[in-house]
C-alpha cells in the first residue's frame, strides 16, 4: 500500500473523497438512489467521465426545436387561427408561451444546481420534492410522453392520407355547410385509415427504437431539415401569395405566357418579341415547363435584372394559382379575422350546424399546449452534455423564445392571408400556400412528426427506467436495467400504450389528455424551484442567477389555471390519478432520503417555530405533554428488545389524538470513544422499534461511566428552547430488593432529585406489564389520590387517558386527602366546581385522616395485608440503621448512605412509614377494582438514605397492580379560562 503524504490529517486522499477511484485505476459502482442502512457521501452519484458528449447546438436547442415544432403548427394552427380569430389566438399563445417561458426559467434553475443523472425533469422534481412526488409526477409525465407518441404517429399518417388520398383502405366524404352559397364536399381520411396505418408505423418506429440511441442519433438532423425547409417555403408562399379573379381558361392561359413573355424580355434584352397569339392554344403542361426553364435560366445568370423584376414577373403566376380563399397578405382579411367565430364540428374538425364538438377558448387551449411542449427534451439528454450547467438554461429558453415569436408571427400571417372558411376548412393550409413545392411540404411535415415520435418512444422507456432503477416501487423492477443497455421491456410496454392511443384515431381527444400530463410535470417543475429559491438552504447555489421563487410560483398557477381552463374534469382526473400514485408510493414505496426540499422545509419551519416560541413559559393553553421516556431496563430484557415493550403503549397515552412528540432515551455504560459505533447501532435499533410500536418519537442513546451520570447530562440538555422534554416517565424498579439493594434505590432516588432540580414533572409506571394495550378494553374507574398541587398534571393525564380506546368506558374518581381538623364539605364543593370550570366530569370525595403515628387516626383500619408490609419494612429498616451505626462506630465517622452523610431521625422515619401505611389502606379499600390509580409522588427526603425512600414507596404502593404515582412542576398545564 502506497504510504500516505497527509497521514498526519488520518483522512483519504482527495481521489478517494470525490469518488474518483478511477483515477488510481479503482472502480466503484455507484448507488443509484440512497437507502436506509447506507452511508451516502455528498458526493456520490457524480456522473462518470464519458466519451465526446454535444454542445448547446446540437444537445439542447435542436432536440427542442424538433420537440416543439410539431404537428400542431403545420395541421392545426391554422386552424385554430381560424376558430378563435387573430385576438384571442394572441391571447392563446401568449399565455402558453408565458407558461413555458416561466418553466424554463424554473428548469434552468434546477438543472445548473449541481450535476444531473438520467430521468430527466424526474430526476429534478424527485430531488427537490422529494421520493413520493417525483414518482407520482414522474409517472404521469412518462404517460404523457406515451400519449405524445401516438398524437404524432396520428398527424404523420393524417398528413400522408391527405398528400395521397388514393392510399386510403377507406374514404369518407365530409359536406362542409358554413353558410356560403354552395356547400363544397371536402375529402377528410377515415378514422379507420388513420388507426390501421397509425398502429403499422407504431410498429415501424418500436424497430427502430430497439435499434438503440445511436441508430436514432444518426437520423435525427435528418429530420430537422424537412421542418426548417418547411417553415421557410411556408413563409415564402404567404409573402408571394396575391389575390387575383381570372375567369376562364384563355384569360389564364393569356396572363401565363404575356407574363412568361415579359420576363424572357428583360432577361434577354427585349430580344423575346411579345407574341402571345402564337402560343395561345399551348396546353398549361408546356407552359410550366416554359416557365421551369426561365427560372433555371435566371437562376444560372444570377445579377441579370433586379428582384424587383423577378417579383413583379412571378407575381401573376401565384395569383393564378391561388386557390380560392387565399386573398394574399391583406388588411381588409386581417380586419375579419380579428374576431372569434366558433363553430360547431365533426370529429374530424369540420364546421357543421349540427356537429358533435362544441369549441370554446378553453378547448383550444388544451388542443393547442401540445405545440409548446418539448421543453423537457434538453433536460433529458442531460448526460450526453459538454456543459449542463450552460447548455441547458440557454438552449431551453432560446428554443422557447424563438417557437413562441415564431407562433406569434405566423398567426399573424395566416390571418392575414385566407379567408375564415379557408382557414376552417382546409386543415393543411400551410402546404397549400407554401412555394415552390407543396408536396415536399407535407413530405416535411411527416418526417418531422414521425421524428418527434420517434423521440417520445425513446424517452418514454427510459424514463420508466429510470424511475424503475431508483428502486422506489417493488412493483416497477420489471422495468430496470443496467448501466448502458437498452430498456427493451419499458420500450413494449410505451408501444403498447402508444398502440391503444392510435387506436383512439381522434387527434383533438388525445391533445387534452397530453396537455395535462404536461402541465403536471411543468407543475412540477416550478413548484420545485419555488421551494428550494425560498428555503434558499445553503446548498442552493445554481449558475443560472436569473430566477426568482414569484416566478416560479406564478408559472406553476398558471400551470393550474391553464389546466381548469381546458376541462376541471380531466384536470381533476389527472390530479386523482397523481394522488393515488402519490399514496401508493408512501404505502408500498421504499424509505429515501434523497435531501429534497420537504426536508429543508420541516427544518427550516421548525427553527422558525422555536424561535417564535421563545424561552418564556408556555400558557397552559398551548401546553402539551413532551415526555422523556427512560428505557434503560432496572433488569434485562428480552435480546434485541431494546425497550419495555408497554413504554411505548403509555407513551401513546399521554398524547391526544397522537399530537405530541416522545423522546426515548437509553444510557450505555462506557467510555464514549469505545462505545460511539455501539451507541449509533442501539440508537438504530431503538428507532426501528419505535417505529414499529406506531410511536411517534425520536430515540437518542448516550454513552455515560454510569447510569447515574448519564441521566444528569440528559435531563440539562436534551431538547431546545421550549420544546424540552417537561415529563419524565419510567418504570419503578420493581426488582430492586432482589437486583441490587444499594445501587438500584441510589440511582432511582437521584433520578427524582435531578427531576425536582431541573423542574420537570415526574411519572412512574408500577405494573407495566400489565399495562393495556390499544386492543385490550378497561372498564371501571380511574382513582386520582389528589395529596398536594401538582399543576393539574394529574387531573390532565387523566383526560388523556380517556381519548384512548382502551380506557374510554371508565370513569374519573378524585379523592382528595386532608387534614382531619379540616373542612371536608368545603374542600368537596371547591373541588367540584374547580373541576366543572376545567370542563373534566368526575366523581368528588374527600378523606380526612390524621398524619401522626396514631394507629387509630382516621381514615379507618389498615388493611391486614398492609399491616404485614408494614411490619417488614420496620424490621428491614431497623436492620439496615443497625448495620450503618456499626459501620460508622468502627470507621470513626458519621453515619454514612449512598457515599454521603445523613441524618436520620427515627420518629421521623416511623411517621413516613406509618404516612404510606395509611395512604395504601385507603387505596386498597376505595380502589382495589380500579382500572389505574393516580397518586402523588412524595420527594425523597433530604436526609434520609435512598434505602429507606424505597422502603417507603413500597409501602406504598404494595398490593396495587397498577399504579402511575405523578410529580408536577412549578407550573400550571390547565386553565379555568377560555
Amino acid at each position: 500500500q502506497q504510504e500516505s503524504k497527509l497521514e498526519l490529517f488520518g483522512f483519504d486522499s482527495l481521489v478517494n473523497i470525490l469518488g474518483l477511484k478511477s483515477m488510481t485505476g479503482e472502480h466503484v459502482a455507484q448507488p443509484s438512489s440512497p437507502r436506509d442502512g447506507e452511508d451516502i457521501s455528498i458526493t456520490a452519484g457524480l456522473p462518470r467521465p464519458a466519451a465526446p458528449k454535444l454542445g448547446t447546438l446540437m444537445g439542447v436547442f435542436i432536440p427542442c426545436i424538433q420537440s416543439i415544432l410539431g404537428i400542431i403548427y403545420y395541421i392545426r394552427f391554422s386552424w385554430i387561427v381560424g376558430m378563435a380569430g387573430i385576438g384571442e389566438t394572441l391571447l392563446l399563445v401568449s399565455l402558453c408561451g408565458t407558461c413555458t417561458f416561466l418553466t424554463s426559467i424554473s428548469l434552468s434553475a434546477i438543472a445548473t444546481n449541481g450535476a444531473m443523472k438520467g430521468g430527466g425533469p424526474y430526476y429534478l422534481i424527485g430531488r427537490a420534492l422529494g421520493p413520493e412526488v417525483g414518482v407520482s409526477i414522474g409517472l404521469c409525465f412518462f404517460l404523457g410522453n406515451a400519449v405524445a407518441g401516438a398524437l404524432y404517429v396520428l398527424g404523420a399518417v393524417e398528413t400522408f392520407l391527405k398528400a395521397v388520398p388514393s392510399a386510403g383502405i377507406f374514404r369518407e366524404t365530409i359536406t362542409s355547410i358554413n353558410g356560403t352559397a354552395i356547400a363544397q364536399p371536402i375529402q377528410s381520411p377515415s378514422s379507420h385509415d388513420l388507426q390501421i396505418y397509425g398502429i403499422v408505423v407504431t410498429i415501424l418506429l418500436c424497430f427502430i427504437v430497439f435499434g438503440g440511441v445511436k441508430m436514432i442519433n444518426r437520423v435525427a438532423p435528418a429530420f430537422l431539415i424537412p421542418v426548417l425547409f418547411s417553415v421557410v417555403c411556408i413563409f415564402l408562399g404567404i409573402l408571394l401569395a396575391r389575390k387575383d379573379h381570372p375567369q376562364d381558361a384563355t384569360e389564364f392561359q393569356s396572363l401565363l405566357l404575356y407574363d412568361s413573355a415579359h420576363f424572357l424580355s428583360i432577361l434577354m434584352g427585349e430580344f423575346v418579341p411579345f407574341v402571345h397569339c402564337v402560343v395561345v392554344s399551348l396546353q398549361s403542361t408546356f407552359q410550366f415547363l416554359i416557365y421551369s426553364l426561365v427560372i433555371s435560366f435566371f437562376i444560372s445568370n444570377v445579377g441579370i435584372f433586379t428582384f424587383t423584376d423577378l417579383i413583379h414577373s412571378i407575381s401573376p403566376l401565384f395569383a393564378l394559382f391561388n386557390p380560392e380563399g387565399i386573398t394574399g397578405l391583406s388588411s381588409e382579411t386581417f380586419r375579419d379575422n380579428w374576431s372569434s367565430d366558433y363553430q360547431k364540428t365533426n370529429d374530424a374538425g369540420i364546421p357543421e350546424s349540427d356537429g358533435s364538438v362544441t369549441w370554446n377558448f378553453n378547448s383550444l387551449v388544451g388542443l393547442f399546449f401540445p405545440a409548446v411542449t418539448g421543453i423537457m427534451a434538453g433536460s433529458n439528454r442531460s448526460s450526453s452534455l459538454k456543459d449542463t450547467q450552460r447548455s441547458i438554461p440557454v438552449g431551453t429558453l432560446a428554443a422557447t423564445l424563438s417557437t413562441t415569436t415564431l407562433y406569434l408571427v405566423s398567426l399573424m400571417l395566416f390571418g392575414s392571408v385566407a379567408t375564415r372558411e379557408k382557414l376552417l376548412t382546409d386543415r393543411l393550409l400551410t402546404a397549400t400556400i407554401a412555394w415552390p413545392f407543396p408536396s415536399l411540404i407535407k413530405i416535411g411535415i411527416i418526417l418531422s412528426t414521425m421524428g418527434a415520435a420517434l423521440q417520445s418512444l425513446t424517452g418514454a422507456p427510459r424514463l420508466l427506467a429510470a424511475i424503475a432503477n431508483d428502486d422506489i416501487l417493488p412493483i416497477l423492477n420489471y422495468f430496470k436495467v443496467a448501466d448502458g443497455s437498452e430498456p427493451h421491456v419499458a420500450t413494449l410496454f410505451t408501444a403498447f400504450l402508444c398502440v391503444g392511443c392510435v387506436i383512439i384515431g381522434n387527434l383533438d381527444l388525445i391533445t387534452p389528455t397530453v396537455t395535462m400530463f404536461f402541465l403536471l410535470c411543468y407543475t412540477g417543475v416550478n413548484l420545485s424551484c419555488f421551494l428550494l429559491d425560498l428555503l434558499d438552504a445553503p446548498s442552493w447555489r445554481p449558475r443560472w442567477k436569473f430566477h426568482h421563487w414569484s416566478l416560479s410560483l406564478v408559472g406553476a398557477l398558471l400551470c393550474i389555471v391553464i389546466m381548469f381552463l381546458i376541462s376541471w374534469s380531466f384536470t381533476v382526473v389527472s390530479l386523482a390519478l397523481a394522488s393515488l400514485i402519490y399514496k401508493y408510493v408512501s404505502i408500498k414505496g421504499k424509505a429515501g432520503d434523497w435531501g429534497d426540499g420537504f426536508k429543508s422545509a420541516y427544518f427550516q419551519l421548525a427553527l422558525r417555530s422555536l424561535r417564535s416560541l421563545g424561552a418564556s413559559q408556555v400558557h397552559p393553553k398551548n401546553w402539551y405533554p413532551i415526555p422523556l421516556i427512560f428505557c434503560r431496563p432496572w433488569g434485562k430484557l428480552p435480546e434485541n428488545v431494546p425497550c419495555h415493550p408497554k413504554l411505548a403503549d403509555f407513551a401513546n397515552c399521554m398524547k391526544k389524538k397522537g399530537r405530541g412528540m416522545s423522546i426515548f432515551v437509553s444510557i450505555l455504560d462506557g467510555d464514549y470513544h469505545e462505545c460511539a459505533e455501539d451507541a449509533k447501532a442501539a440508537c438504530k435499533q431503538l428507532s426501528t422499534y419505535i417505529d414499529y410500536k406506531n410511536c411517534e418519537g425520536v430515540a437518542e442513546i448516550v454513552v455515560a461511566p454510569n447510569m447515574s451520570e448519564g441521566f444528569r447530562g440528559i435531563i440539562q440538555t436534551m431538547g431546545l428552547g421550549n420544546l424540552k422534554p417537561n415529563i419524565v416517565v419510567m418504570r419503578y424498579p420493581e426488582i430492586w430488593r432482589r437486583e441490587n439493594l444499594t445501587e438500584i434505590p441510589a440511582t432511582f432516588v437521584g433520578i427524582i432529585n435531578d427531576c425536582i432540580v431541573a423542574n420537570k414533572a415526574v411519572v412512574i409506571v408500577k405494573g407495566l406489564d400489565e399495562w393495556p394495550n390499544e386492543y385490550q378494553r378497561q372498564y371501571g374507574t380511574i382513582d386520582l389520590y389528589w395529596i398536594v398541587r401538582d399543576g393539574g398534571l394529574m387531573l390532565l393525564l387523566s383526560q388523556l387517558l380517556l381519548t384512548k380506546a382502551s380506557f374510554e368506558n371508565c370513569k374519573i374518581q378524585v379523592y382528595c386527602i386532608a387534614e382531619e381538623d379540616g373542612d371536608a364539605e368545603g374542600l368537596k364543593t371547591d373541588v367540584k366546581k374547580f373541576l366543572y370550570d376545567l370542563r373534566m366530569q368526575a366523581e368528588v370525595f374527600v378523606i380526612t385522616m390524621k398524619w401522626d403515628a396514631q394507629m387509630d387516626g382516621g381514615g379507618g383500619s389498615p388493611q391486614d395485608e398492609s399491616l404485614d408490609a408494614f411490619a417488614s419494612a420496620q424490621h428491614r429498616i431497623t436492620d439496615y440503621l443497625t448495620q450503618m451505626k456499626e459501620t460508622s462506630k468502627r470507621e470513626g465517622t458519621p453515619l454514612m448512605a449512598d457515599g454521603k452523610a445523613v441524618v436520620v431521625n427515627e420518629k421521623q422515619v416511623e411517621k413516613f412509614l406509618y404516612t404510606t401505611l395509611k395512604l395504601n389502606s385507603t387505596i386498597l379499600r376505595y380502589s382495589r377494582m380500579a382500572a389505574v390509580v393516580l397518586v402523588s409522588l412524595p420527594p425523597p427526603p433530604v436526609s434520609h438514605p435512598a434505602y429507606f425512600y424505597m422502603e417507603y414507596m413500597d409501602l406504598l404502593l404494595e398490593n396495587v397492580p397498577r399504579i402511575l404515582i405523578v410529580r408536577g412542576y412549578r407550573r400550571d398545564v390547565v386553565t379555568l379560562f377560555t
